[in-house]
């Protein structure tokens, strides 16, 4: 699957989709492809405040799990809640359907320490050697 270019990713493998003053937040095709067969999403409340770098949920599949990340601090202003339900949505559209949260930034300089779309292509390679 092909990463989209405009989009930013942390190096904790959540990308972030920039509207404006929003942040509209996922986790990679990349890293659906580790967790494999996903089991359920625990997503924050709307009104929710995260930092970034700190845990915001997390992510089970069958095998294990993980946590997701923050890649920007601010106020959630929406949540994806049929994701409960729908967890495929994660795998086969995640930069489509399977966003997460949606984040009104308090401090858009932060994009600033994401990674480009090439960036975190090399960064997975240095990964799986």
């Amino acid at each position: 699957m092909s990463r989209p270019a405009d989009l930013k990713y942390a190096r904790t493998h959540e990308w972030v989709r920039v509207d404006g003053p929003v942040a509209e937040v996922g986790i990679t095709d990349y890293a659906t492809e580790q967790l494999n067969d996903l089991a359920f999403v625990d997503l924050p409340e709307k009104g929710t405040t995260v930092s970034k770098d700190v845990r915001f949920g997390e992510i089970e599949s069958t095998k294990s799990v993980s946590d997701l990340v923050a890649p920007v601090s601010g106020e959630i202003i929406e949540v994806h809640t049929e994701l409960a339900d729908e967890l495929e949505k994660i795998s086969s559209s995640p930069y489509g359907e399977g966003w997460m949260i949606r984040v009104r930034m308090s401090d858009p300089s932060q994009l600033e320490s994401l990674l480009s779309a090439e960036e975190y292509a090399a960064q997975i390679l240095t990964e799986e050697h």
